[in-house]
């Protein structure tokens, strides 16, 4: 495992590489919240299928620098980080928050993806008919700044989910973590009762807020309102992976894309969650880079 710190133009990202140094590159997008430790629990699998993860976190989540940014210039802050690792081709992957910024990756950067990757990740919510109406007042308000004033709508973000913001801030550093529970207890029972992978999910929540809550505002901001792309325009084959019982991505993002995809493929597996990449990473890997 490597880390290094590489400054795209726009931002200083921490990087961190892990699995096969010379194997088929996977570039990571974390979810939300979430940090370039998200899949360190599969870096033994990564290494015996011959790939190479790449994962970073975005501004103002772990160790990279805080700042404003969206959909498209995180697929461009990926397209300089590729550049200064000396990767031309890749596979893109999101979970969670991340499957938007993947997505972003393959319609801005074109060929240069080969595949991409969504498990448990939104489609757009201003496209998916009734999306929107799970939005509380404050998510609207935040909604009407864009897309003039992205600082305003992130700030209004942070201001409206205060409570719930500062519950997640607060137990960060709880090693019991008792939101493991919260959030997936009963999606996900028996994800979270294996003490390796409930160690892991705690690991990437303490690192990745470690900053604050600026990170989260600036997702919400990247995928809650317009994408600034079209996932028609997609050409690379598309994976899609979620839970049936999946509660804060349901099946139906995944319903969308696969509609609005080019080529896209499907997998809902019966009885799981959110947490999928947890369950079935050597699939997913290997799906990506067959």
């Amino acid at each position: 495992m490597i880390e290094r710190e590489i400054v795209t133009g726009r931002h200083s990202i921490l990087v961190r590489e892990a699995g096969d140094s010379e194997g088929t590159p996977i570039v990571y997008f974390h979810g939300t919240p979430g940090s370039r430790l998200d899949v360190s629990f599969g870096e033994e699998i990564a290494t015996a299928l011959g790939v190479r993860v790449v994962s970073f976190d975005r501004p103002g989540y772990g160790g990279s620098g805080p700042g404003p940014y969206s959909l498209i210039s995180i697929a461009h802050d990926v397209e300089a980080l590729a550049d200064g690792l000396g990767i031309g081709r890749f596979a893109a992957f999101g979970w969670s928050g991340g499957g938007p910024f993947a997505l972003a990756a393959a319609a801005v950067l074109g060929e240069r993806v080969i595949r991409a990757g969504v498990a448990g990740g939104n489609a757009p919510f201003q496209q998916v008919p009734g999306a929107l109406e799970s939005f509380t007042d404050n998510d609207r308000l935040a909604l009407s700044f864009l897309p003039d004033e992205p600082a305003r709508a992130a700030e209004q973000f942070v201001i409206g989910n205060e409570e719930m913001l500062q519950t997640m801030m607060s137990v960060r550093d709880d090693e019991q973590a008792p939101w493991i529970d919260w959030l997936w207890g009963e999606t996900d029972p028996g994800v979270v009762s294996d003490p390796f992978l409930r160690g892991n999910l705690f690991s990437v929540l303490h690192e990745g807020l470690r900053q604050g809550p600026m990170g989260v505002a600036w997702d919400n901001v990247a995928w809650c309102g317009p994408w600034g792309i079209e996932v028609e325009d997609i050409r690379c084959p598309v994976h899609l992976w979620y839970g049936e019982l999946d509660q804060m991505a349901p099946p139906v993002n995944g319903e969308w894309l696969r509609h609005h995809l080019p080529d896209a493929s499907l997998v809902v597996y019966p009885g799981e969650g959110h947490l999928v990449p947890l369950r079935h990473w050597e699939e997913i890997v290997g799906t990506l880079t067959r």
